[in-house]
């Protein structure tokens, strides 16, 4: 039989942890990494007698959110007691928002995967926030059902961004939450960083499924554990055959089995049942009675939408006209966030090439930012720093692979670049000496000479490196050019 026309409903629930430095209701840490259960108190722990205190920052940030994803940010929100047990949820409920969120009615365009020409606009129910719960870590060995739970994480504030059930396909789910992340990175709300669980996504989908004019819907899955963008999309390709299938096989006379949760085994690559879905009557929510409501007056909402800047957009097609990089290059370094984007407008201006500055960012900076563990803000090259660096080297005043030696040095040392050049022993090579050791070279090199005037210009490499052996404040390309034109005069 045919398969049917088939329509797919997908709604994303993206948590994103908010980028504070201590969690949600207390003064824990929210550091990644550190040892199991040392980012606790009897706030986040749970224990009688401990009250909650809001962090003001967590409001900031979600407004922030909220406003670039042009939701509206209502005078009044408050917070709720979410019921639920399990043993990383240490107080048997969780703190949330149920009918008074942070954040109502927004939207998130993205460009069609279809279409690029074409954009689709993806509506926004809700955006609000809460704690996080803890980390259970089973032991899967065989023979051995241990469990640990880590609850470093109980309080983290979370900003849990609900998407209508406007989706329709896998590549459009990764659109969104490229667009997404991109965006809560760019506006410092979050580093959305999926290995450490800081950006989490939940997808709601089913099917409606056209059998000669009746529509039949399939009950919505919601899937979970799905821990980077492309086990998303796999989940959802995989959850939609396997809902078609199992209607299929029913010989369409199931009409409903309630919502269901499943997870995702991203090793056997298929989505797995979990549990029946609660709905909210099971939560039992009712208001904290541990926390006021909070009202965010108008002109704090206001002075935040001031504050947010060039869009992440916006910022790629003004690096590329301003300092005439490629797309690609202006995509790396606005998805590292707004930091980056004002560390390479600084680098680039203080340089005067915008390529170089761009082509040493991606190459040296990232890279030496990832060894470190290291955000842009804590950097130890000051952007002016690189900039005038780059600076003498775009001058011809400092060899590329000495002014690589500089970096290091200030990246592990710190100081000027004058007192790194003086530390290593750097100097300016006056060229009439360059000349000198360059003719000594072709003389002993005389097969280098013969290779070049039969057309190998290539053959001049080997004799490069021999020169900056001698000399290592050799500039490789001016080593170049005198040995070409001293090729080119010799008889």
């Amino acid at each position: 039989m045919a398969e049917l026309p088939t329509t797919t409903i997908i709604g994303l629930e993206v948590h994103v942890q908010l980028r504070t430095q201590t969690k949600l209701f207390c003064g824990c840490s929210t550091k990644f990494g550190g040892p199991p259960n040392t980012q606790v108190c009897p706030v986040c722990l749970g224990l009688p007698g401990a009250l909650p205190v809001m962090n003001e920052q967590a409001i900031e940030l979600a407004i922030r959110a909220g406003l670039a994803l042009q939701c509206d940010i209502p005078p009044m929100t408050k917070w709720d007691r979410k019921q639920y047990f399990y043993p990383d949820l240490p107080k048997g409920y969780q703190i949330s928002q149920f009918d008074l969120p942070i954040c109502v009615d927004g939207v998130l365009e993205i460009d069609d995967p279809a279409d690029p020409e074409k954009h689709r606009k993806i509506h926004i129910t809700r955006a609000h926030l809460e704690e996080d719960a803890g980390k259970s870590m089973h032991d899967e060995t065989a023979g051995s059902a241990d469990s640990r739970i880590d609850l470093n994480r109980c309080g983290t504030p979370l900003l849990e961004i609900v998407s209508e059930p406007d989706l329709r396909t896998a590549d459009e789910c990764l659109a969104y939450l490229t667009k997404l992340r991109e965006t809560m990175v760019h506006l410092g709300v979050s580093d959305c960083e999926m290995q450490e669980g800081s950006l989490r996504v939940d997808a709601n989908v089913n099917l409606e499924i056209d059998r000669h004019g009746e529509v039949i819907r399939t009950p919505i899955v919601e899937i979970k554990n799905m821990n980077s963008f492309r086990n998303v999309a796999a989940a959802l390709d995989y959850e939609v055959k396997r809902q078609y299938v199992e209607w299929e096989d029913t010989g369409w006379t199931i009409k409903s089995k309630g919502k269901r949760t499943f997870g995702w085994d991203d090793v056997k690559e298929v989505t797995y049942p979990q549990r029946e879905k609660e709905e909210s009557a099971d939560y039992r929510y009712f208001p904290c009675p541990d926390l006021l409501p909070v009202r965010i007056p108008r002109e704090r909402v206001e002075s935040i939408r001031q504050s947010l800047g060039e869009t992440p957009g916006e910022a790629r097609e003004r690096l590329q006209k301003q300092y005439g990089i490629k797309a690609y290059d202006a995509d790396v370094i606005v998805s590292q966030g707004r930091e980056m984007v004002d560390y390479f407008d600084t680098v680039a201006t203080h340089c005067g090439d915008g390529k170089r500055a761009s082509s040493w960012i991606q190459q040296d900076v990232l890279r030496t930012l990832k060894e470190r563990d290291e955000n842009i803000d804590s950097f130890p090259v000051l952007a002016a720093d690189l900039g005038n660096l780059l600076s003498r080297v775009a001058k011809g005043k400092l060899p590329n692979n000495r002014a690589r030696d500089l970096f290091k040095h200030l990246v592990e040392k710190g100081g000027t670049i004058d007192q790194a050049i003086e530390a290593l022993g750097i100097e300016a090579v006056d060229e009439s000496e360059m000349e000198t050791l360059v003719k000594r070279l072709l003389d002993a090199n005389p097969k280098v000479v013969e290779d070049v005037k039969s057309g190998n210009q290539k053959a001049i490499g080997p004799l490069i490196g021999q020169a900056m052996k001698q000399n290592p404040n050799a500039n490789p390309q001016t080593v170049r050019q005198i040995a070409l034109r001293l090729i080119e005069q010799a008889p």
